[in-house]
């Protein structure tokens, strides 16, 4: 579900990622973290809803991105190792799939990521610990 309808909030502020770009392995700016999805029996954030492209929030594209593939959070952007055109190509946020666990096994799978749910699945730290040199 999305952290947002939880009526939950982030326990730190300064790690709360919502509208912070999202950039890519490149540091190419891809879009802006519009929500966080998080798993309701456990709590922890499963995906960043990431928007890109559109004018100024118009008509922008939805995408879920794995929380694996965030490799630092900073100031001002989230930094992932996908490229921007895997997050374009990536599969479409659709509010009538969001309740099936084909559909996150199916992005999981587009990201190349094994999903939460198979046996020894470690959840990455998030956000990440701070970058050093």
């Amino acid at each position: 579900m999305r952290l947002s309808d939880t009526g939950r909030t982030v326990a730190d502020p300064r790690e709360d990622v919502r509208g912070k770009h999202v950039k890519d392995s490149d540091g190419t700016d891809i879009g802006t973290v519009a929500d966080l999805l998080v798993d309701a029996d456990e709590g922890r954030v499963r995906f960043l809803r990431v928007e890109h492209g559109g004018i100024l929030g118009f008509g922008a594209t939805p995408s879920f991105v794995p929380v694996e593939a965030v490799t630092a959070v900073l100031d001002e952007a989230v930094l992932i190792d996908q490229s921007s055109d895997r997050v374009a190509g990536a599969p479409r946020y659709d509010p009538e799939l969001t309740d099936q666990a084909d559909y996150y096994g199916d992005v999981y799978g587009y990201y190349g990521y094994p999903p939460f749910w198979v046996p020894g699945y470690v959840h990455p730290p998030f956000p990440p610990p701070p970058r050093r040199g």
